[in-house]
């Protein structure tokens, strides 16, 4: 095992819950919370000014998805591993931002030691699922499970539901993630027809019965 320091980018935007993550890493003498951000402009400043080993990552930001910080780490600095921490369980959201780059997801109510198991797997270069995600993952070998209407989307059309399940408009959505709001509009009426959606009320309805705002 390494026995240099990992500098860690934590980004979250609830200082009550950046707290508790630098007093629980602060037992483990190599993690290093190097820097916190609060949005993703600011953890996109933090990636510009610095370099990190791991970044954890809450999945929803003021200023947009956590999804947006994991497409700018694929194309600013694919080395650097990302572990999603979010309030939701891993059947909620884990699949998808698996598939999305990063390099692991947790819930955070998940024990202490298991977050730490997790920050030293994906630091070493291999991707981290929990053993309930890692069962999600691999059933499908065995058998058809369930498969919710959002799990279906691909990761651009996930990032596009997330902003408009979180009431961003289409031009704010383009804005984001550096497309035109044509494009958007694309992906929206695509995402619509897969999931079986009319209206965005409907697919914000669909995301708050399914537990996916928080």
């Amino acid at each position: 095992m390494k026995t240099e320091s990992l500098n860690i980018l934590l980004v979250d935007d609830h200082d009550m819950v950046r707290a508790g993550f630098r007093r629980l890493l602060s037992d483990q003498p190599r993690f290093v919370i190097a820097a916190e951000a609060r949005s993703v402009a600011e953890a996109l400043a933090c990636l510009d000014a610095g370099r990190f080993d791991v970044i954890l990552l809450d999945l929803f930001l003021p200023d947009g998805s956590g999804v947006e910080v994991l497409k700018n780490v694929a194309t600013r600095q694919p080395a650097i591993p990302v572990l999603v921490l979010s309030g939701f369980s891993e059947e909620q959201y884990g699949v998808n931002m698996l598939r999305a780059g990063a390099a692991g997801f947790l819930s955070k109510t998940c024990p202490a030691e298991q977050l730490i198991e997790a920050i030293e797997t994906v630091s070493a270069g291999r991707r981290y699922a929990s053993a309930q995600l890692a069962g999600l993952m691999g059933r499908g070998s065995r058998e058809t499970p369930p498969v919710l209407k959002h799990q279906q989307l691909s990761q651009r059309e996930f990032q596009i539901f997330c902003g408009l399940a979180a009431g961003k408009t289409v031009t704010e959505i383009g804005e984001n993630l550096y497309i035109s709001v044509k494009t958007v509009s694309t992906y929206r009426s695509r995402l619509l027809e897969k999931m079986g959606l009319k209206t965005n009320s409907e697919l914000t309805y669909y995301a708050v019965k399914n537990g996916l705002l928080q």
